[in-house]
């Protein structure tokens, strides 16, 4: 809970949590302020622009967000409320150090306990698991069984952090967003009840897939917003920095900058709030966000690099939010799907129907 968590963003939340920000997409039923991901993208975007690493962490809608999917109402009742007024937190524990985009070379196991109808020991070990440190509890994916092809099949668990068996320790340093925590935990034959289990019993793979969607619009959303900061600081510099009697924006160098910047930015957010929008209707395919997480994420890393090749030496000095916002971007390219995982679904989709 809140209550006496001594962390670096304790305060962010808190405000976050008064705005009604954080229970943003959470249904009104649930106590949450049942906004689409359309709002939430607008209100990550905002939030990126003011160099937020903490305030929209996509595991916290991430968690919410795969509750309302796949849980029964007793879950729902259970789990959200407690998200949407912040008393929880929660985090996603997916990825472990042999299994980062291939999911099905995950080795953390769930075997059940008492025959059908009965509970589940876990063991293995998560890393680069966001916030998990701030977390209550964490969504967790293993696997529970083998397919007729040989596939791993796995399952997703709510999990208390407090449960006999969890030990968390403290993840890597992270040279891109240093507001961000992330941590290591080991399952060493965690028990959960048969209440514990979300969704089907192996469906697990095709639920992430699912709820994938979600955090990467947070992504993209928060690219935007970055990006934004960065080409505002440099139009501003551009205009008021002179160089041989007049502004550099003058020079066809950086006037040419900044109309790319805008233009590659200005495509980024209408892919991006498009994809959001047919998420809300229920008509967003995986290329359709696969392509905004793309755009959004290699477009901030280009509008970060030429707002600091604008400021000169300066853009690089800590003294402006730039070298930050160039840090922070590089990230974006690999978490929550590789711009090369995107690719491929794009790909896949333009050659699927042609059986290729």
């Amino acid at each position: 809970m809140l209550e006496g968590r001594a962390s670096h963003s304790e305060a962010v939340w808190r405000n976050l949590i008064e705005m009604g920000a954080a229970a943003a997409a959470i249904p009104e039923q649930y106590g949450g302020a049942g906004l689409g991901y359309l709002e939430l993208c607008l209100v990550a975007e905002e939030a990126g622009r003011h160099l937020a690493a903490v305030p929209l962490s996509s595991s916290f809608y991430l968690a919410a967000e795969a509750i309302l999917r796949a849980g029964s109402e007793a879950q729902k009742q259970r789990w959200l409320p407690k998200l949407a007024s912040g008393e929880w937190l929660a985090a996603i524990a997916m990825t472990e150090p042999g299994a980062g985009s291939d999911m099905r070379g995950m080795r953390t196991k769930a075997t059940r306990e008492g025959g059908e109808g009965g509970g589940w020991r876990i063991k293995g070990s998560k890393h680069f698991i966001s916030h998990a440190d701030e977390a209550d509890f964490v969504i967790l994916v293993a696997v529970t069984g083998i397919d007729d092809a040989g596939r791993s099949q796995m399952s997703t668990f709510l999990v208390d952090l407090d449960a006999p068996g969890v030990a968390l320790h403290d993840g890597y340093r992270n040279v891109s967003h240093r507001g961000y925590t992330n941590s290591i935990i080991d399952f060493d034959d965690v028990y959960v009840g048969p209440d514990a289990l979300l969704g089907e019993e192996g469906k697990g793979f095709e639920l992430a897939g699912e709820w994938l969607g979600s955090t990467r619009l947070q992504v993209a959303a928060t690219c935007l917003g970055r990006a934004e900061r960065a080409l505002d600081l440099s139009i501003q510099h551009a205009a008021t920095r002179e160089q041989f009697g007049q502004p550099i924006g003058r020079f066809q160098g950086v006037g040419f900058k900044l109309a790319d910047m805008a233009t590659e930015l200005r495509a980024a957010e209408l892919m991006t709030l498009h994809a959001a929008w047919k998420y809300d209707q229920g008509t967003a395919t995986d290329a359709d966000i696969a392509m905004a997480k793309l755009k959004a994420t290699e477009m901030l890393a280009l509008v970060a690099d030429e707002a600091i090749q604008i400021h000169g030496g300066m853009g690089l000095m800590d003294e402006l939010p730039l070298e930050r916002i160039w840090r922070d971007a590089r990230i974006e390219r690999i978490w929550d799907g590789t711009s090369e995982i995107q690719r491929h679904i794009v790909s896949r989709s333009l050659l699927r129907p042609l059986g290729a």
